[in-house]
């Protein structure tokens, strides 16, 4: 992974030791991504939550469509109801 400009690399130790604080950076977007490492592997990546906007309910409202009552009969019969 390519480290941007804004992009820490930092070491599992001094995160836990500096964790509250690495998280204002990325929460004031201070920093894209702070990428953790273990043994100088990378083991994880925090970046900030995009903010989705706007409330979960009601957000697809008026995308369905009814399409007649889905409880009437079909007028086929069927070969359960065959005796």
């Amino acid at each position: 992974m390519a480290k941007t400009e804004q992009t820490l690399e930092i070491g599992a130790a001094a995160f836990k030791a500096k964790c509250l604080q690495l998280l204002d950076e990325i929460s004031e977007r201070k920093r894209d991504a702070i990428i953790i490492t273990k043994r100088g592997k990378p083991v994880a990546r925090l970046a900030p939550v995009d903010d989705a906007g706007g409330a979960i309910y009601g957000a697809m409202k008026g995308l369905a469509k009814i399409h007649g009552d889905l409880t009437e009969p079909l007028g086929a019969e069927w070969e359960a109801l065959r005796s």
